[in-house]
């Protein structure tokens, strides 16, 4: 056993004796170890100044340099752990030992002029681990220093020429969230005393320069044929982007990017590249920031290249959710897009499927009924942008496509109750006529015009800097020009181009009306048509059942007067109508809705006053009802109660015998005696023969004492109730 060790410890010594260069680096850890303790025990100047002298040594620029290896295991192996040594041992007394500039400023030099990557995750670390104090004042002012000497441009480049070492994801992805979330974890530290410098506002415009300046080097390597990565840069704009900053790191970017890619091939790949290298998580933000920003679409296509043709999420997003999905983005931003789709060969295709998606979504009836206004306006804005990007035999081939959406995106227009949705279908119905048939009839349409029509007939002109393809000279277009008049209502046939109608012969002239004297139709009516229901039933199930604005108007002013006239057949569903109408939306299309359902409501409750009133105190109590309701069964109460508490007129009394022949007097003096009533009753009385004597009663005109009780009733609920309602309990 003693020899079998003794044969192991001698061949381990050969192996020591292989590695030399372990030997040398000794010396390194060894001064580290005592710079360490002395820093952390020492209170003399002078002996903490020629430490820290010893230790920059190893970080060159002094006159006996170390070797290499020396110096890269310093770098790799100490630099952090001085560094940390530094910050723990920072005292107000300490930096006061100090006497002149030069030796203050060497304690800063270790940050400053380091390995950027590690004082930067030193720095900031130290600042969320540390409390209020002098330490975090000087850690926090040497930041800024190292901002705005351009520590994080050193720190990205540093990064994209060792990216590819193995070991160096995990300082990657750590030095990636300290980057971007810096401004959020100074202002979370500091507060209200946060610095100008830290606010997102100049950080990340800051950022946006320091980039700029990575792809400036990045730029001279590769023209130097050494290689490098810039995936790291894609990885800190993709997550500034996504974190909402899109506008500040971009107002920097986007300009200079645009200038150097203009001439130059080299960054017109760098810039395909950044935005390639973008993580899939990522890049909807970025894309979207980029659409936004750049100028027009053939900047948009110098940045991006063909990424759209090569990235499926770049795809997704730039044909399908910047476009059916979101509809807050600006016009320039929607030209740009599909500006950039139509000008390369490879990426037309996307055009005329974005087009014939848009046209789907334009004539989906469900989108017209539910979707917002605003961004129906934003898909027809895209709609006829399409149209002046697309070419004529790209028409041409898909020609029965479009006129099938065509036909069923205008009629679920026209059938829209909002006339602002029924003008979009107008102007984009008139717009695809005029590019499917350029030599046929074109739709016409009459109505309107307002500055909202005429942005998005502007559309169909490209602007000079957007034009794609020159038309060849001497070729004149046949399209006849998209104009408009006047309000088309739903269910209006199209009239065709008065343009395409045959020429008049020179007879033409006898047969014209200008002479003939023109009609008063001032006070014509427009006829409706639908016929309003006769029965009170027939209204309820207009009411309850699918909404169609014609009937519900004409069921609405026409429901009071048959209430009122059929008094028993409203008696018998009185409650019901009540609550169908308590429960009625209001409909902003029917002019006048709140007058007439409340006049409804009252001669319902007149009609059958004690149904209606005791259902309408009884409901006012329950759930489910809004103060709106309340409110309205109050109303109905009161004006109700006001109409019945009016005395009526007697009528005059009728006979029941057959209708009285009239009396002519021929003679006398007095045509009319004042007993003439008198003389007719008895001639009457004493020609007619009675086999049984009737007393005659006039008909009942309303017991004073009924209206009295009822209107009393009303009024002392409405009393109550309005109480309830000013109630604070309530």
């Amino acid at each position: 056993g003693r020899a079998a060790g003794g044969a192991s410890r001698v061949c381990e010594r050969p192996k020591g004796r292989k590695e030399p260069g372990k030997m040398d680096l000794v010396p390194v850890r060894r001064a580290v170890l005592e710079a360490n303790s002395i820093l952390s025990s020492s209170r003399d100047s002078i002996q903490i100044y020629e430490t820290l002298q010893t230790i920059k040594r190893y970080l060159g620029g002094t006159q006996s340099p170390p070797s290499l290896k020396e110096k890269e295991e310093f770098i790799h192996s100490h630099f952090t752990t001085f560094l940390q040594c530094l910050v723990s041992n920072l005292r107000p007394d300490w930096l006061e030992l100090f006497q002149s500039d030069k030796e203050k400023e060497l304690w800063d030099s270790f940050f400053l002029e380091g390995p950027a990557d590690q004082s930067f995750m030193v720095l900031l670390d130290s600042i969320i681990s540390t409390g209020p104090s002098f330490r975090l004042n000087k850690v926090i002012e040497v930041l800024e220093r190292f901002l705005q000497r351009g520590g994080l441009s050193s720190l990205m480049w540093e990064v994209c020429k060792h990216q590819s070492q193995a070991g160096s994801l995990v300082l990657q992805e750590a030095l990636l969230s300290k980057v971007v979330c810096l401004p959020d974890h100074l202002a979370n530290k500091l507060q209200g005393g946060n610095h100008p410098a830290f606010s997102p506002q100049n950080y990340f415009p800051l950022l946006g320069a320091e980039i700029v300046q990575v792809l400036e080097k990045i730029s001279e390597s590769l023209r130097g044929g050494l290689d490098c990565s810039i995936s790291f840069i894609s990885q800190v704009l993709g997550k500034v982007c996504v974190h909402g900053r899109q506008k500040e790191i971009l107002s920097v970017l986007v300009p200079y990017l645009v200038d150097r890619t203009q001439s130059d091939c080299i960054w017109q790949r760098m810039s395909w590249r950044l935005i390639e290298s973008v993580p899939d998580r990522w890049m909807e933000a970025v894309l979207r920031g980029l659409v936004q920003a750049a100028p027009g679409p053939a900047v948009l296509s110098r940045l991006l290249g063909n990424l759209v043709v090569k990235s499926k999420k770049a795809q997704f997003v730039m044909t399908q959710k910047l476009l059916l999905l979101q509809y807050r983005h600006p016009t320039m931003a929607l030209q740009s897009l599909l500006g950039y789709l139509a000008l390369d060969s490879m990426r037309r295709p996307l055009l005329i499927k974005v087009l014939k998606e848009l046209l789907e979504t334009w004539g989906s009836s469900s989108a017209v009924k539910h979707s917002p206004v605003e961004q129906q306006l934003y898909i027809s804005k895209a709609i006829l942008i399409c149209l002046s990007h697309v070419k004529d035999a790209e028409i041409e081939s898909n020609r029965q496509e479009l006129l099938i959406s065509l036909m069923e995106g205008m009629k679920c227009h026209l059938d829209s109750n909002l006339p602002r949705v029924r003008h979009l279908g107008m102007v984009v119905a008139e717009s695809i006529s005029a590019r499917i048939t350029p030599e046929g009839p074109a739709l016409k349409f009459q109505y309107e015009e307002d500055e909202e029509i005429r942005e998005l007939k502007s559309l169909l002109t490209q602007r000079p800097e957007q034009a794609l393809v020159a038309e060849p000279p001497g070729v004149a277009t046949n399209r006849p020009p998209v104009t408009s008049s006047a309000v088309l209502k739903p269910g209006v046939k199209p009239c065709l181009d008065a343009s395409e109608e045959p020429g008049k012969g020179a007879d033409s002239d006898l047969d014209s009306d200008d002479d003939l004297v023109p009609y008063d139709m001032s006070e014509d009516k427009e006829l409706k048509k639908i016929k309003a229901p006769a029965y009170i039933r027939d209204c309820i199930e207009i009411l309850t059942g699918p909404e169609d604005a014609d009937k519900y108007e004409a069921t609405m002013d026409s429901l009071e007067r048959l209430i009122r006239r059929n008094a028993a057949a409203a008696q018998e569903v009185s409650v019901e109508l009540t609550k169908v109408l308590l429960h009625l939306e209001e409909k902003s299309y029917i002019t006048g809705f709140v007058g007439l359902r409340q006049s409804a409501l009252v001669a319902l409750t007149v009609t059958d006053p004690i149904s209606v009133s005791h259902f309408l105190t009884t409901e006012f109590y329950s759930l489910n009802y809004s103060l709106r309701q309340r409110m309205d069964m109050l109303d109905v109460l009161a004006v109700a109660a006001q109409e019945l508490s009016q005395p009526v007129t007697p009528k005059p009394e009728r006979l029941l015998s057959p209708k009285q022949p009239g009396i002519q007097l021929l003679s006398g003096d007095n045509p009319y005696p004042s007993n003439w009533r008198q003389v007719v009753e008895e001639r009457i009385k004493s020609k007619t023969r009675r086999f049984a004597k009737v007393r005659l009663q006039n008909p009942a005109a309303g017991d004073p004492r009924v209206s009295q009780k009822i209107s009393g009733r009303s009024c002392i609920w409405g009393f109550r109730m309005e109480n309830a309602l000013l109630s604070p309990s309530a």
